[in-house]
C-alpha cells in the first residue's frame, strides 16, 4: 500500500515522502495515529501545495534572520562593569549580560543563541558568536569597560 507520510517517521522517511508499506502497518498504525494518509492524486496535490507553502515560509524566515544577522554584526555593545587590579572583573560577563546589552540596542534575542565558550572575566574587546539559525551565524563585538 502506498501512503504519504505526514510527519517524520524513524526508519521510514520524512514528512511528505511517498512510501510503500504493508497494508496492516498502514491501516493499524500509520493512518490511525495520523502519521500517514493514503496516496491518492488528491492527497498528493494537497501535500505538494503544503510543501510549497512551507518552503516559501522558510525562505521568508531565513531572509529576515539574515537581515537581523547583518544588523547584529554592524553594532557593538558596551558593558560597564566593576573591575579590580589587573583589569580583572569582580564577577563575570555572561550571555545573559550580553542579551541585556543587545536589548538596550533594540535587539531582542534568546540568551541561548549567544555562544560564549566561557564567561568573560577581564576587561577588553571580545568577538562573540551569535547563532540565529543553524544556517545563519553572526559575530558581535562586545566592549567590556571599567565603570
Amino acid at each position: 500500500m502506498d501512503v504519504i507520510l505526514l510527519v517524520d517517521v524513524d526508519k521510514l522517511g520524512k514528512a511528505g515522502d511517498v512510501i510503500k508499506v504493508k497494508d496492516g502497518y498502514a491501516r493499524n498504525l500509520l493512518i490511525p495515529q495520523e502519521k500517514a494518509i493514503l496516496c491518492t492524486k488528491g492527497n498528493r496535490k494537497i501535500v505538494e501545495e503544503q510543501k510549497r507553502l512551507v518552503s516559501r515560509r522558510k525562505e521568508k524566515e531565513l531572509k529576515s534572520i539574515t537581515q537581523l544577522a547583518e544588523k547584529i554584526s554592524s553594532i557593538s555593545c558596551t558593558i560597564r562593569v566593576q573591575a579590580g587590579e589587573e583589569d580583572k572583573l569582580f564577577g563575570s560577563v555572561t550571555n545573559a549580560d550580553i542579551q541585556e546589552a543587545l536589548a538596550q540596542e533594540g535587539i531582542n534575542l534568546d540568551k541561548r543563541k549567544i555562544k560564549l565558550e566561557e564567561p568573560i572575566k577581564k576587561i577588553g574587546i571580545y568577538t562573540v558568536e551569535v547563532e540565529l539559525h543553524p544556517e545563519v551565524k553572526s559575530s558581535l563585538k562586545v566592549w567590556i569597560v571599567k565603570e
